[in-house]
């Protein structure tokens, strides 16, 4: 219980499961808001399925995205996590349901009849990209997933739009946005699909490689990436060069003998 609690990695987990309920929550309770156009049971139905379906991509190898504090207690008595993973966890899960449920009353409208405002559509499209972009993380990430991320990313483009829509037509995507404007000549409301997309990926990013899954690149190395100069082969020449002088000192050690 106490090594849990010293590891830098047990927070982490516990910091995933509130970000993963959050996520699943504000997505799926959008699917059932009293919007004019009233979503039908399949609809909502498919949403928390594709939102359920997306948190766990993005976070079974951190935390075993349990969402759930129902699933962590099942966990808890099969012998699968300890009892302080379980308090925490379903405290972190707790807190998530909230802030799901706090951002998603934030950026809806009182009346769902009428137009959100511009701090709502820009919250909206960042929360919509953070999703995608986690999504996008996860499944071209070749440390933690194999085979295409094709199916995955569809389903986190297919979620963004079952909720979005009703909000800003969901972007996600800047020149998803500026293409149309460019032929419509309507360029009035275009920053909110260029700042909240693009501050949703930033914090994406943050998030997936400093906090769920940290990347431990050396400063040299990431600089080098930006500059272009990366030879992502280079480790692995110099990995073959060396299990072959390897290979060498045994075969001569060998004939020694």
């Amino acid at each position: 219980m106490c090594n849990e609690l010293l590891s830098i990695a047990f927070y982490r987990a516990v910091f995933t499961e509130l970000l993963i309920t959050a996520i699943y929550v504000f997505f799926g309770l959008g699917s059932v808001l009293d919007w004019p156009e009233t979503p039908s049971i399949l609809q909502t139905s498919i949403t928390f399925n594709l939102a359920a379906a997306i948190a766990v991509q993005i976070a079974w190898q951190a935390s075993g995205a349990h969402i759930n504090p129902a699933v962590t207690v099942a966990f808890l008595l099969g012998s699968r996590v300890s009892l302080v993973r379980t308090v925490c966890y379903v405290v972190a899960q707790l807190a998530g349901g909230i802030v799901g449920a706090a951002i998603l009353y934030a950026v809806t409208p009182g009346n769902v009849n009428i137009d959100i405002s511009s701090g709502q559509a820009v919250a909206v499209e960042l929360i919509l990209t953070l999703q995608l972009v986690l999504c996008y993380f996860a499944s071209t990430d070749t440390q933690r997933s194999t085979g295409s991320p094709a199916v995955i990313i569809g389903i986190s483009v297919a979620l963004g739009h079952l909720v979005g829509h009703y909000y800003t037509r969901c972007s996600m995507n800047p020149a998803r946005s500026f293409g149309p404007a460019v032929i419509t000549g309507d360029f009035l409301q275009q920053w909110i699909f260029w700042v909240g997309p693009l501050i949703g990926a930033v914090l994406a990013s943050v998030l997936y490689n400093f906090v769920i899954y940290y990347d431990a690149k050396p400063f040299s190395q990431r600089l080098s990436i930006l500059k272009g100069s990366y030879d992502e082969e280079e480790p692995e020449r110099k990995e073959e060069n060396h299990s072959v002088q390897e290979m060498k000192r045994a075969t001569f050690s060998i004939k020694q003998i």
